[in-house]
């Protein structure tokens, strides 16, 4: 008995499909097929888990009488391979979609592999291949051949041709959830060693690294913050004229109109208001602090509006929403205290050096003194006095708490109408700009270091937009638990199954009740584990080693 999903297609233009348990017999010397069941109304989960039963059924006979077996000689059980972390991942993959977009079949599930990766690991190419060591993917998967870095590699132009599709099954799912407004995120710029990748272009990066050329990268979010879509861009400086374009055709893709740009500190200015509002696009931004003093100067934002809980101010058609983080206020208190203390440990080394070495100048520690004020930037209240010298901090209290009065204070302006997004959303949404930065730089060091071909640079970026999303929703799902998803994910880590032998071969890997913190897990992503599962030979290998450098004699 096998399954068969045969496919056709209606008269107006739509493919569909079914699903039938069929058996094969011979009728007059001819091969014929009789269709015993109609799986039409099963999930996809469903009827993978059924072709595999019918496709071991001698492995699962066998596996039936295991337990009869226990007190045989040639019956183990060893400590398989862990399983709790890439369980939960792809439980919630399935969950967003990302399964079903990704589609059936050997490249769909070295895309899965390589998202799940992406999630637990953050690594390269190389680290992706080698968590089939330690993590029990190709099982999860269902991985059942063996593959290679390079195969990892070439997955990745699967992945980047099938962008807009994976992209519309995604954002179909969960269009009832989100609403009208798409949000831009300018999450990153990477450093690439390569000399052809299709995007690299000399231009600003935001690495540390110095040298080499840049590609850029946006990210499309939906109102509720989660990834609808992913672009690169040239790394010589974004065209805006281009960009403007390209987001303009990709919102009409997802049925939306109203886009917002987002931008931290000072990346928003005057200039590129006025290109936005002419394009039809809204901004979000974050004020600088010289910025915000002017407006509590001017009285537009009263410094009794800055509280714990999100305030609304408005001017001249700008919204301000307005915070004040305690923690945050009290971090940085804690640290202009440090930087006092470290001042006055070298106001001490100085003395020191000037009573010992009588032809030490004192004007050139006083200048060294005050560079040092300035760098640490508290020149506005404190200030370096000398006499006989010896020298001295001076500190201006007055100016001191004037200074520190916005410590913790952030304001955000944007001139998105009330009716599209309210103080709450548009101050989650600015957060969700540190979140995906962060998550985008985590997948740096997967990116390419070698030429590559625009397909290619487009999975690598889709394959960290997924994982981020999977990020995303396991930290919603495991939110009041005090842990982060790092924690969770480390925690589950811990899961092992038990691989049982019987002779020479393994057979299952039994999986025993997880501990308390981890059934809590699994539990918030409603995760169930499930007894057992058969155990996978596929191999994973690094690829063929390059030829030899030769240099000549």
């Amino acid at each position: 008995m096998y399954i068969r999903r045969p496919k056709w297609k209606s008269q107006n233009g739509k493919t569909y499909q079914s699903a039938w348990l069929c058996e094969s017999y011979r009728e007059d010397g001819k091969s014929k097929t009789r269709y015993l069941l109609n799986l039409g109304d099963y999930s996809e989960s469903t009827l993978n888990a059924l072709e595999y039963a019918l496709k071991h059924i001698p492995e699962l006979d066998r596996m039936s009488k295991l337990d009869s077996r226990a007190g045989e000689p040639d019956f183990r059980q060893r400590q398989g391979k862990s399983l709790g972390a890439v369980w939960a991942v792809k439980r919630v993959a399935e969950e967003l979609g990302i399964v079903k977009a990704l589609g059936d079949g050997r490249e769909a599930r070295l895309a899965l592999w390589r998202i799940i990766a992406g999630v637990i690991d953050q690594g390269s190419r190389l680290s992706a291949a080698r968590l089939h060591d330690i993590h029990a993917l190709a099982e999860t998967v269902g991985l059942e051949e063996g593959f290679s870095e390079d195969d990892l590699y070439g997955n990745l132009a699967w992945l980047g041709q099938r962008q807009e599709q994976i992209e519309a099954s995604l954002f179909r799912k969960r269009r009832k959830e989100g609403g009208s407004n798409l949000y831009f995120y300018g999450v990153t710029s990477s450093c690439l060693k390569g000399e052809e990748n299709a995007f690299a272009a000399q231009g600003h990066n935001r690495d540390p690294k110095k040298g080499g050329k840049r590609m850029g990268v946006g990210l499309l979010a939906d109102a509720r913050g989660d990834p609808v879509s992913v672009e690169v861009f040239r790394g010589g400086g974004w065209d805006f004229q281009t960009l403007a374009a390209r987001i303009k055709e990709t919102a009409d893709r997802f049925g939306r109109r109203e886009v917002t740009f987002v931008g931290r500190r000072g990346m928003i200015k005057s200039g590129q208001i006025e290109d936005l509002n002419r394009h039809g696009f809204h901004y979000l931004a974050a004020l600088g602090k010289p910025a915000v003093e002017r407006l509590v100067r001017e009285g537009a934002l009263p410094m009794s509006l800055f509280d714990e809980k999100i305030r609304e101010a408005g001017e001249d058609g700008r919204r301000f929403i307005v915070r004040r983080n305690p923690g945050r206020a009290k971090g940085m208190a804690a640290i202009r205290k440090r930087k006092l203390a470290s001042l006055n440990a070298k106001i001490e080394e100085s003395n020191r050096r000037l009573r010992e070495h009588p032809l030490a100048k004192a004007d050139l520690a006083v200048r060294r003194m005050k560079a040092r004020v300035r760098k640490l930037g508290m020149d506005a209240y404190c200030q370096v006095e000398s006499s006989e010298r010896t020298l001295a901090l001076r500190l201006d209290e007055e100016a001191g708490l004037k200074a520190s009065r916005l410590d913790g204070c952030r304001v955000i302006v944007t001139d998105l109408p009330e009716s599209l997004a309210n103080a709450e959303t548009i101050h989650a949404r600015y957060k969700d700009l540190a979140r995906a930065e962060q998550a985008f730089r985590m997948s740096k060091t997967g990116h390419p270091a070698c030429p590559r071909p625009a397909e290619s640079v487009r999975g690598q970026v889709l394959a960290a937009m997924l994982s981020y999303l999977i990020r995303r929703r396991l930290a919603k799902a495991w939110a009041g638990l005090e842990l982060t998803v790092e924690n969770g994910l480390d925690a589950l880590k811990t899961l092992c199954p038990n691989e049982i032998t019987w002779g020479e071969a393994s057979w299952t890997l039994r999986i025993p009740e997880p501990s308390e913190l981890n059934a809590r897990l699994l539990s918030r992503l409603n995760a169930p584990l499930p007894k057992s599962l058969m155990k996978n030979e596929a191999k994973a290998g690094m690829g063929p080693k390059p030829a030899p450098r030769r240099f000549p004699s």
